[in-house]
């Protein structure tokens, strides 16, 4: 996470919003002294059953069974339950966006168009609408807009068109008949890259409200950080590299309301301090992990003096 874990931190408190399978987890543990604690969130039962079957005995980790989009209130209830005073400091904050690995590779998730499987595509698959249910009453304009605007889809008026007249006479219900049905609507094929791509991206963001629980997220992390706290974040496509350029860029200004002013009030000073560059997948990482080619980490730090 880009940190300093010596002294105080070693024993501080962290945020892993995006648990998975564990692997940043680990990692963070792995630096951590005994009175530490970190909180790691994840949408998909799954990942907390394989978390507390991993890390049961590790009494420093809290695993959470919730949307990183309520990170501080999550927090908060836990810590009530728990009769546990909040420290209000948190030295790192780490998200990574997207779908994990295991869940593209398990058919049953319906993520991926490479195995046939149901069209579900929650994160969370015990509550909440499918990408099936969402398909099967999404007006025709409504289904155009989300391809545009969450899959970057230049044929999104074309495959909504053929979306709504097939579903007339047959649901979706499959990963395979839905992938079928987009490639019979697009007249022309990107080099490398199946044309049901950006639509199943396009839904697995909409079903799973993602782009909100970002904006949500990032937010919150503020109100989480210490002084010289990390909030790392790592993106794998553009829709949410930009929301986290963006906001570490607005976090780092001053409010331009107050341009030019002498005096410029606390809640409109930068409260981030951007740290380094953009820093993708070496080839090394991306060798040993295809599906890092696309991870873009960004880095910034809470302002303030450091602890």
């Amino acid at each position: 996470m880009a940190l300093d874990l010596g002294g105080e931190r070693a024993n501080g408190w962290y945020v892993d919003a995006t648990f998975g399978r564990g692997g940043h987890s680990a990692a963070i543990l792995s630096q951590l002294g005994p009175r530490a604690r970190l909180f790691a969130f994840d949408r998909d039962p799954a990942a907390i059953a394989s978390g507390r079957e991993r890390f049961g005995g590790d009494a420093r980790l809290t695993l959470l069974h919730a949307a990183f989009g309520s990170l501080r209130q999550t927090i908060k209830e836990t810590l009530d339950a728990q009769a546990a005073e909040w420290s209000g400091v948190f030295y790192g904050v780490l998200f990574d966006f997207g779908v994990s690995s295991p869940q593209l590779d398990d058919a049953t998730r319906g993520f991926s168009f490479m195995k046939d499987g149901p069209l579900d595509m929650r994160m969370d698959n015990s509550s909440g609408l499918t990408a099936a249910q969402w398909l099967a009453d999404a007006p025709e304009r409504e289904i155009a807009r989300v391809l545009r605007e969450h899959g970057e889809e230049r044929f999104s008026n074309r495959i909504a068109r053929a979306l709504v007249e097939q579903r007339r006479a047959t649901p979706f219900t499959t990963t395979h008949e839905l992938a079928n049905a987009v490639s019979a609507a697009v007249p022309t094929r990107e080099p490398g890259k199946h044309p049901a791509t950006r639509t199943f991206q396009s839904l697995r963001i909409v079903v799973n409200d993602e782009l909100q629980q970002i904006d949500r997220a990032l937010e919150q992390s503020l109100d989480l950080l210490a002084p010289d706290g990390r909030l790392c974040a790592i993106s794998f496509h553009s829709l949410e590299d930009r929301r986290v350029k963006q906001f570490m860029q607005r976090q780092s200004q001053e409010d331009p309301v107050y341009a030019g002013l002498p005096d410029v009030p606390p809640h409109a000073q930068p409260k981030l301090k951007r740290i380094g560059r953009a820093i993708h997948a070496s080839d090394a990482e991306v060798s040993a992990n295809p599906r890092s080619r696309s991870a873009i980490l960004r880095v910034a730090a809470k302002i303030g003096v450091a602890a």
